[in-house]
């Protein structure tokens, strides 16, 4: 496979390299059959922050796709939603994100909760593997690059992936106002 490059970071296909993978990102990787067109890169963990990570691999700043998780509550039932933003973007949380999750008022998941829900690594969670039926909102602006940076489910490595990929993830939804530039 060819193009898994973006900068400095040259990926291999995921399935080459299933140790640089969360357990449910392998998992959902392999269910979806996307081992070989999602790159997998080893990096430094101490580098895996977005600014970081630019910085250190020379990449621009919308080929990094940040996933926050998002959740808020309506009629006593917990609503979840990923939701994937260019680093040049914010999550508009309290605007597109409230109204598409239908809550009162929604909030970015606390560490721990984040954590224990998704079944990753804190700075290193994704879209990919995360439990079945979370929204997850896709920005325009990551859907429509050729190739971004998303984490892996840890720290030391990070996934290169087609915005088409991340498009088509099950359920995804790409929006063009659950994100506003910085």
């Amino acid at each position: 496979m060819t193009g898994l490059v973006l900068g400095a970071l040259a990926g291999v296909p995921a399935g080459e390299r299933p140790d640089l993978l969360a357990d449910p990102v392998l998992a959902a990787l392999t269910e979806q059959g996307l081992l070989q067109r999602v790159g997998v890169v080893e990096i430094d963990p101490a580098l895996s922050d977005t600014a970081a990570t630019q910085e250190a691999y020379g990449l621009r700043a919308a080929w990094l796709v940040n996933c926050v998780l998002v959740g808020g509550t309506r009629a006593g039932e917990q609503r979840t939603a990923a939701c994937l933003v260019p680093s040049t973007h914010r999550a508009d949380v309290n605007g597109a994100v409230r109204r598409r999750l239908d809550v009162r008022k929604a909030s970015f998941l606390p560490r721990a909760t984040a954590v224990d829900a998704s079944g990753m690594e804190f700075g290193g969670i994704t879209a990919i593997g995360l439990p079945p039926g979370w929204p997850v909102l896709v920005a325009a602006e990551a859907a429509a690059e050729p190739l971004v940076v998303v984490g892996s489910g840890v720290r030391r490595s990070k996934l290169l992936v087609p915005g088409q990929v991340l498009a088509a993830l099950p359920g995804a939804e790409v929006l063009p106002d659950v994100a506003k530039p910085v």
